[in-house]
């Protein structure tokens, strides 16, 4: 699967992969023995996780948009709103049950879009790494 990685298109690539030091950063502050500064970089961190998690479910729609026709349509657009309301209701829990919910969100997205066919050839290969850093950054946030 990394020898595959040159086929991704290198902005996608320096993009997706920055867009991880928000995850690791946050989880990485959340190790300092500071409580309000513990608090204060997890719900960061279950916030950059809602917001990124909703972001693949914008993925999936905008695919499903250019991909499907009116009467396929439903069942598609239905897949792509679940992530949003998983990151939603994320918020609403406690951080260590949001950060697992989220987890459990990026998991769930992951193999659903590694099974899209409507996506490019290089999506799931750079969204493996990508999903796999994320549900890694969220569960080093569990154990603050």
């Amino acid at each position: 699967m990394f020898l595959k990685i040159s086929i991704v298109p290198r902005s996608a690539l320096l993009l997706g992969f920055a867009g991880l030091i928000p995850f690791f950063g946050t989880a990485a502050v959340s190790i300092v023995p500071d409580m309000q500064l513990q608090h204060f970089s997890l719900r960061a961190l279950l916030a950059y996780g809602a917001v990124i998690l909703t972001f693949l479910g914008g993925i999936r729609w905008g695919l499903a948009m250019v991909s499907s026709g009116p009467a396929n349509l439903f069942g598609p657009l239905f897949v792509s709103v679940v992530p949003a309301l998983l990151a939603w209701f994320a918020l609403l829990l406690p951080s260590s049950l949001g950060l697992i919910l989220l987890a459990l969100g990026f998991a769930g997205v992951l193999v659903a879009d590694l099974r899209l066919s409507t996506a490019p050839t290089w999506y799931p290969i750079l969204r493996l790494p990508l999903s796999a850093g994320a549900i890694i950054a969220l569960s080093l946030g569990l154990f603050t």
